[in-house]
């Protein structure tokens, strides 16, 4: 759905002071992504527009987290109204559509939209809506404005809670403050919006009254109670991550995945899983993960950053960090740890060990309690471990160090030099017997207990 002439106000201008954070409270992420993202990644899809980010608290933040749109600033937070009036400089003699939005509701999708521009092109009595107010049914309609219908059908009025007649609360068809305009007739809608109130602020809702005062039909179009969910809290922020991470648990069920117990597995945004994968309990995803299909995730394992090939079996208790590759038919086994690591087909890490900074090739066996060595404190290097390759237990790799195609490592070992292909390399101190010498350890170690207690 194309719209050469839209107009999109994002308004993110406030301090977000119940968020308690120096972090501002769009840029607050749920599923990994922020919130301002998730909006504008289904702006993103409306196709040609103009976008107008409203700006105040905090803003150096979001100019870098959102560059490249339009700025406007509203240093004094005076109302929603008073924040498109800071944007106006972007659409004033324009044609078309002005699209508002806010960054805190951050799940609201393009259909909605697109349905919300239609609604404004829609003939009503002969003629366009001036404006087209977004509305929803509340399952607990609490302190959420009213939207007040006229026999057509039409909007009559916005009233807030606190000045709603009991007959008013009664009603469920409840504001979610998204509007769109038409351009002109916002510009010139403006000129008449006051701040006569308790508040002394320009409400974006006293246009409603405005545009009918000037004999302009309002439309009201509707989105689910979900799609429209704000976040102005912690409390808020944690519902947001709720009804998200179930929405991505259902599209993964839909789309062929088993979740043992799917209230206990955790999706970021951009989680990528193929059909036939199985994720059992406990797990997490981190950004930036790919599953192909035949794969199978144990229980209690944390994932992220990271790319797995077909029918791989990944834990229990795995946990792989960002840059690891695993190919087809790998096998990552319980508390194994992976960093920047590429591991070929068929190649396993059954347990207990960390692989950080290394290429595997193909068929490696690693045995249990294997480190590389990556880091001296100032500099990471890099592990080379070719195909067909037998680390023994509780090797430790110095790196950097490469090991030679069908070459082994003795248990215990220490290796900080190259091992040629099909060789055996072994490192260890010779072993000493002392005849009754634990004995004597013993018996004098009770000794000084005994004569330390006195």
């Amino acid at each position: 759905m194309s719209h050469s002439e839209l107009n999109i106000i994002v308004l993110a201008a406030g301090k977000g002071t119940r968020m308690k954070s120096s972090l501002h409270k769009v840029l607050h992420p749920v599923a990994g992504k922020s919130m301002i993202h998730h909006l504008l990644d289904s702006v993103n899809q409306l196709g040609p527009h103009d976008l107008t980010l409203v700006i105040g608290s905090n803003k150096e933040q979001l100019k870098s987290a959102v560059p490249n749109v339009n700025y406007a600033e509203q240093n004094e937070q005076l109302g929603t109204g008073h924040a498109v009036m800071m944007a106006r400089d972007f659409f004033r003699n324009k044609n078309g559509d002005t699209l508002v939005l806010y960054g805190d509701v951050p799940f609201i999708p393009k259909d909605v939209m697109e349905k919300m521009i239609t609604a404004r092109h829609r003939d009503l009595q002969g003629k366009k809506p001036a404006m087209v107010v977004l509305g929803f049914e509340a399952e607990d309609p609490g302190k959420y404005g009213r939207l007040i219908l006229s026999p057509d059908g039409t909007l009559e009025k916005i009233v807030e809670y606190k000045d709603a007649r009991e007959e008013e609360k009664a009603i469920t068809l409840c504001n979610s403050g998204m509007m769109i305009f038409d351009t002109k007739k916002l510009d010139e809608m403006l000129d008449h919006l006051s701040n006569d109130n308790a508040a002394r602020e320009y409400y974006l809702t006293d246009l409603v009254e405005i545009a009918r005062s000037k004999e302009e039909i309002v439309a009201v179009t509707m989105a689910t109670e979900d799609d429209v969910m704000g976040v102005n809290s912690r409390s808020d922020l944690a519902v947001a991550e709720s009804v998200f991470q179930n929405k991505l648990r259902q599209k993964a069920m839909d789309e062929g995945v088993t979740l043992v117990d799917p209230s206990t597995v955790y999706f970021s945004a951009d989680t990528e899983i193929a059909s036939d994968v199985t994720i059992e309990p406990n797990v997490f995803f981190g950004t930036k993960v790919k599953i192909s299909s035949g794969c199978v995730i144990k229980a209690n394992s944390h994932i992220e950053g990271t790319t797995i090939g077909e029918d791989a079996q990944i834990g229990p208790f795995a946990r792989l960090r960002p840059g690891t590759h695993l190919d087809d038919k790998t096998k990552i086994g319980n508390f194994v740890e992976t960093k920047k690591t590429y591991l070929g087909t068929g190649s396993k890490i059954n347990h207990l060990s960390y692989i950080g900074n290394a290429e595997v090739g193909q068929n490696v066996n690693i045995g249990a309690g294997t480190i590389t060595c990556n880091y001296d404190g100032f500099n990471k290097y890099k592990t080379m471990i070719n195909d067909g390759v037998f680390i023994g237990t509780n090797t430790s790799l110095i790196a950097p160090v490469s090991i030679g195609s069908d070459a082994m490592t003795a248990a215990g070992s220490v290796i900080d030099k190259d091992i040629p292909a099909e060789a055996l390399a072994i490192e260890r101190t010779k072993q000493v017997n002392k005849e009754k010498m634990a004995v004597k350890f013993m018996a004098k170690a009770k000794a000084k207990a005994k004569k330390d207690k006195k």
